[in-house]
């Protein structure tokens, strides 16, 4: 890498052994223009290591898939499995079903390349990764039912509708638990790329804020080019932590120095149109990835999408909707769960109401009143948790255990039973809510459960909240629960809010379980 001390007079002060950078500000140039000259012959190709390990990782377990979903549906179809007495017994009728299960994992690999799965933008992006997978398991199941038809060959629907969906699904499994992976090496601090942010100073300082929130982006920001900062006394200048290097007319030079491999750019006036279009020109020479900011928060991708015409790219935002069939959907997904669980959980219930009793005296539920849907009040049912009139006891003990002073909770609260601790933990006294589900007062998926006091106290933005039913749980359960402060809560909820889909709500429910057991932030 360039030597700090030989990128110019005034950017920065050389370094000595052990010592940490001194980064100045360098001169505002004359003129305004982006450096895009050729590529240094001694800037190196920007490709970590982890990028091709991580596409090999993929391409192997996607191998090992195709084998196995291979195999099963084989299985199948010989009675018994593959290591059976009659592996043999209809080998000329066979033959076709074999030779599809010896090429089914290459096709696979093929067609999630097709799919653009082994992308690098895609890897661990968790959504967009598992997207890839899924249409290649559509474009694999097209592909051999074409040429099926086309060759007229006798493969029986069953055998694909079986060996195909159990490639996509072991697929899927296996890319989880490394998509994982991928992402506690992040949490550490590795599998990360070097980035630099390009923009205004408000605009630069929020993009960073929010890759730092999202390890999971797998992005580190190691520079900063922006515009409008002052220079301080020492000549140090830094944004969230982040040493300013240069001003956004300087981005390439920056990007030489620190060795970028991504460059994102958070809405500056000069890197608009064509000055943007040179800048992509000028990266693209040297591999580095660029990502621009639309500057809109808590978006979710599935609302955004591209209208390309000649000269020009709009980015059209589809407008949240919580009506008609998708509300329709919500509710039906709603009451068949709701009813399965309750069957499952039967048992479970009439021993946590049967341990209630037991523990304290008491009622064996809590009613509260909620605030649901557009503001209407309902009665939310709890398993009791607490002693008889603990309202009446409530005292000010928090003493800097209350993390989240809107919805007041105890770290150790003594008016909680010996029973009623095991139950706050694993989330068990939530359980009588399936009642509110089957009611339509509450849904299985969406934002805490206000209080009446709470919603009187409530700014516009807040008041989103109540667009949409309350949740037996959420995105605020699934993040931490109590140990959350009311501005993250709230942006989790408002987010639920403008993003809901019945993929999010599965995969929400999914996490719970995950959750519930650690009992993280339950008190």
């Amino acid at each position: 890498m360039t030597d700090l001390a030989d990128v110019g007079p005034g950017s920065v002060r050389p370094l000595g052994p052990g010592t940490t950078p001194r980064l100045r500000l360098a001169p505002q140039p004359a003129q305004e223009t982006l450096p895009t000259g050729p590529v240094a012959p001694d800037v190196p190709l920007r490709r970590r290591r982890w990028v091709r390990g991580y596409i090999r990782w993929a391409v192997g377990l996607d191998v090992l898939a195709g084998v196995l979903g291979s195999l099963l549906a084989l299985g199948v179809r010989l009675g018994g499995g593959p290591f059976s007495d009659r592996y043999f017994e209809y080998a000329e009728i066979t033959t076709r079903y074999i030779a599809l299960s010896v090429i089914t994992p290459a096709l696979w690999v093929a067609a999630i390349w097709w799919g653009g799965g082994y992308q690098r933008r895609r890897l661990g992006s968790g959504a967009d990764e598992f997207r890839a997978l899924i249409r290649a398991d559509v474009a694999l199941l097209a592909l051999i039912g074409f040429l099926s038809y086309a060759t007229k060959s006798e493969i029986a629907r069953w055998y694909v509708l079986i060996e195909i969906p159990s490639v996509a699904l072991l697929s899927l499994l296996l890319r989880y638990r490394l998509r994982r992976w991928l992402h506690r090496e992040r949490e550490q601090g590795r599998c990360l790329e070097r980035t630099v942010v390009v923009g205004r100073l408000d605009g630069a300082a929020d993009l960073i804020e929010q890759i730092g929130r999202s390890r999971e982006l797998g992005m580190e920001v190691v520079a900063v080019c922006a515009a409008g900062l002052q220079e301080t006394d020492d000549g140090v200048t830094m944004i969230s932590g982040v040493p300013v290097m240069r001003y956004p007319e300087e981005a390439i030079a920056a990007v030489d120095l620190v060795n970028a491999e991504v460059v994102a750019v958070s809405g500056h006036p000069d890197l608009t149109g064509h000055e943007l279009r040179r800048f992509a020109w000028a990266l693209e020479e040297r591999d580095v990835d660029l990502i621009v900011s639309p500057g809109i928060l808590e978006v979710a991708g599935s609302r955004l999408t591209i209208r390309p015409s000649v000269g020009l790219s709009l980015l059209h935002i589809e407008r949240p909707e919580m009506s008609g069939v998708r509300r329709a959907a919500k509710n039906t997904l709603d009451r068949v769960i709701t009813l399965l669980a309750i069957l499952v959980a039967a048992p479970l219930l009439l021993l946590i109401a049967l341990a209630v009793c037991l523990d304290s005296r008491g009622p064996v539920l809590f009613r509260q009143t909620r605030v649901g849907e557009r503001g209407e009040e309902f009665t939310m049912l709890k398993f009791r948790t607490m002693v008889r009139d603990a309202d009446r006891l409530q005292v000010d003990l928090t003493g800097g255990l209350d993390v989240n002073k809107r919805l007041f909770k105890l770290q150790r609260d003594p008016r909680v039973t010996r029973v009623g601790r095991i139950l706050r933990r694993y989330s068990l006294d939530e359980l009588p809510q399936l009642a509110n589900v089957l009611q339509g007062r509450m849904s299985l998926v969406g934002p805490r459960p206000s209080l009446p006091a709470e919603v009187a106290d409530y700014e516009q933005d807040e008041t989103r909240r109540l667009r949409v039913r309350p949740g037996l749980t959420g995105l605020w359960q699934v993040s931490g629960r109590s140990d959350l402060s009311w501005e993250e809560s709230l942006r989790l909820d408002l987010w639920y809010v403008d993003n809901w889909s019945p993929v999010l709500d599965l995969q929400i429910m999914a996490r719970t379980a995950r959750a519930v057991v650690k009992g993280r932030g339950a008190y």
